[in-house]
């Protein structure tokens, strides 16, 4: 398996230099928004903006955020600071109704008012598009980002269908590196914290020739040992050991033309993958485990992450009112794990995934902007390649398979969205896209003997059982409408109702053809209402929205037991929801160095229709993937002037989830009950942010609540569970100049 791995990573990195002459090429009539992205990040720290106005991108174009009539949040670096924010999980609770953590195979699972995905493998496409840099990252693993070298974050709410296109039916979470400047800078960071963990980021920006030419490189490494201990071999599980790095080169020729080209490159390669603790008995012989972080696994020893990428951005503006922009992107993402799905000592069942991915994209861009009429318009393309090969081992119980499957994905889409001011006080917005898609699957399965070991290659003997190629593809219209009122400077009111749209595709797990036949994609229609206030004088700024989603065609997996009583896993268009809500969003800066925070959101989600293994209607029996009825987060910070000094900021936040369920099958076992994370900081700065240093706990009181897990009673008969990060403690030291 090793040997075939590795070649196939060589064919996918050989392709890096044509890929890098295909960018270079595409991008001499391109440009990329450098200098918006350096008012956005100034303008996203609060502190250093008396207005508090914090400037997004999310309709793709330079927007302070209150003026924007879509639900969404954004986080500059002192934000982020404040949640002491390692990787995007941290966000979690600070954005009503999101969830989102780390899942079983190293993915990023993110759910957005219900709509997301749970299934790692890579058949199953996500239900949030992730970007970094306007890029989308096309798989789940590798999506789980650590944060480094960023300006802000944002996280739209609601399907993007019009703007951002395939498979953000939930939403959309960007990912905005740090911008490049004229002037010769750097950062340097080092954190030491619980399990021993030691972060160490860096950041250096180098304006080569004058106004013309600019360089930055980041680097970040972070490491720690398990939050758990793996009882069978006195190991600690679920270690860390990343390597991150970025490069970007940007040329300004002239005022109105930019280029800015990026490399980046992660590896993380801890000691062992993740295991689940028993949540029921194992077999009626291994009770649950007592500890969630005291687990037992024999198959745990790999859970390796590479990911590379290079793109290309390029904008020209011929003149105030226009900007031509293309974004071009080649990236590869290669995952090689395994995983102890028993979580027991013995061999029973374990599963082992080896995936390596390439993706290349590009979009041309067209943006207007008058005094009536702004408009956003473009042509999108896609491809991407997965390899992965998979498989159980028991051999305990004489399970042993190899799997491989291979897909191709390619999608085209063309898109507008316009929004006319009817007078000073009223405006509308209409918008559309197309997108084709187009899919190739090919997938063999082949059973060995129990005594075969382990790894092995399924092209060298074995049972093959399984056979499938196949094709199929799906066109979709995403429409948008809206309805912006501003009855004064600091008023907004909108009404939006827009379509999502998320890819079909093909069951990974199949056994035959007819496994195969293909699912269809998710659509769904979202009316949203809401209000944006800044108020006594921007002092206290209050954001409501309302929504309705209707939801149609979930793509659902489930893990059965076939007519013979094997192991069986399905993947379909099980499903059809209704989710209501609202979200509420509250800032208020009552004093100088006083700043509180709360919000609120509800979801009333339920299925309309669940059909279940044996073709029934089970849809009172289920409750939609992590979507809590209730959340909510108070927040305070207050910054001491401490004189020539500096300054001394002190946090505390408390985030509530009601119960939620983690799993397809609404498991009672696997539910996250409702709990309450408290953290807290203190952070001593010099007055130009030069020098700092902070300390901070996460999960102040060590709640135990489950994030994640497997539900295999109707096949194996026992249940495993992943749970959130415990208590943990930090110290920080950094420098900027």
């Amino acid at each position: 398996m090793d040997i075939k791995h590795e070649n196939r990573v060589s064919r996918h990195r050989s392709r890096i230099s044509a890929a890098a002459l295909a960018l270079a090429g595409s991008t001499l009539f391109m440009t990329d928004d450098v200098s918006a992205q350096t008012t956005s990040s100034q303008a996203a720290e609060n502190k250093s903006d008396p207005d508090n106005v914090i400037v997004v991108t999310a309709r793709r174009r330079e927007e302070n955020l209150q003026d924007v009539p879509v639900a969404v949040s954004a986080f500059g670096q002192e934000a982020l600071q404040n949640l002491q924010a390692a990787n995007l999980g941290d966000l979690e609770g600070a954005v009503p109704n999101l969830s989102l953590h780390v899942g079983d195979a190293a993915n990023a699972v993110v759910y957005i008012r219900g709509v997301g995905q749970v299934d790692s493998l890579a058949f199953a496409d996500p239900g949030v598009g992730i970007y970094v840099d306007d890029v989308y990252l096309g798989r789940a693993q590798g999506a789980f980002l650590d944060v480094y070298d960023v300006a802000r974050i944002e996280v739209l709410r609601g399907p993007q269908g019009t703007l951002y296109g395939r498979n953000t039916i939930g939403g959309a979470v960007k990912f905005v590196s740090s911008p490049l400047t004229n002037d010769f800078s750097g950062s340097l960071e080092a954190t030491y914290g619980s399990y021993d963990r030691f972060d160490m980021k860096g950041m250096v920006n180098i304006p080569v020739v004058d106004e013309k030419l600019i360089a930055k490189a980041a680097i970040a490494h972070s490491q720690r040992r398990g939050y758990a201990t793996n009882l069978a071999s006195g190991d600690d599980d679920g270690d860390k050991d990343l390597w991150a790095g970025r490069i970007a080169l940007e040329f300004r020729p002239s005022s109105d033309f930019t280029l800015r080209v990026t490399g980046d490159i992660s590896h993380d390669q801890p000691d062992s993958s993740r295991t689940p603790a028993r949540a029921t008995s194992v077999f009626g012989t291994f009770p649950p485990n007592d500890d969630p972080f005291e687990v037992n696994a024999d198959f745990n020893d790999r859970n390796e992450l590479k990911t590379s990428g290079l793109s290309a951005v390029a904008s020209w503006t011929p003149n105030d009112a226009v900007e031509l922009k293309s974004i071009s992107a080649y990236r590869t993402m290669d995952y090689d794990s395994k995983l102890d799905l028993d979580g027991t000592e013995a061999a029973f069942f374990g599963v082992y995934v080896n995936e390596a991915q390439n993706q290349f994209s590009q979009e041309l861009q067209f943006n207007y902007n008058d005094d009536r009429l702004s408009a956003v318009a473009g042509l999108f393309y896609f491809r991407e390649h997965d390899d992965t090969l998979s498989g159980l081992y028991g051999p305990a119980i004489a399970l042993v398979t190899a799997s491989v499957n291979d897909q191709i994905n390619k999608s085209y889409a063309a898109y507008g969205q316009f929004t006319y001011q009817l007078s000073d006080h009223l405006s509308a917005t209409a918008g559309m896209r197309y997108t084709y898609e187009d899919k190739k699957f090919l997938r063999t399965q082949s059973f060995f003997d129990a005594a075969t070991p382990f790894p092995f290659d399924p092209d060298q003997g074995g049972l093959l059982v399984t056979d499938i190629d196949t094709a199929a593809n799906w066109d979709s219209f995403s429409p948008k409408f809206g309805i912006e009122y501003k009855p004064t400077e600091d008023v907004l009111v909108y009404a939006n109702a827009s379509r999502g749209f998320k890819s079909g595709g093909f069951d990974g797990r199949a056994n035959t053809s007819e496994d195969a036949t293909p699912y269809e994609p998710e659509t769904m229609w979202s009316y949203e209402g809401g209000i944006k206030s800044s108020l006594f004088d921007r002092k206290l700024t209050a954001n409501l929205s309302v929504f309705q989603n209707e939801y149609k065609n979930l793509q659902l997996s489930s893990f059965v037991a076939d007519t013979q009583g094997n192991f069986s896993a399905l993947f379909t268009n099980a499903g059809k929801a209704t989710i209501r809500g609202f979200e509420m969003e509250l800032a208020l800066r009552p004093v100088r160095g006083l700043n509180l925070s709360a919000l609120l959101s509800h979801l009333d989600s339920q299925y309309d229709r669940f059909i279940g293994p044996g073709g029934n209607d089970i849809s009172d029996q289920r409750k939609l993937v992590n979507a809590p009825r209730w959340s909510w987060r108070l927040a305070a910070d207050y910054i001491f002037d401490l004189g020539n000094l500096g300054t001394l900021t002190t946090g505390v936040d408390a985030a509530h989830r009601s119960k939620s369920y983690t799993v397809v099958s609404s498991s009672e076992e696997l539910a996250q009950k409702p709990n309450t994370l408290i953290d807290a900081f203190i952070r001593f700065a010099t007055h130009d942010d030069g020098l700092w240093i902070s300390a901070g706990v996460k999960n102040l009181t060590d709640k135990r609540y489950i994030t994640h897990g497997f539900d295999l009673s109707d096949s194996l008969g026992y249940q495993l569970a992943y749970y959130g990060d415990p208590r943990t403690y930090n110290l920080s030291v950094g420098y900027r100049f």
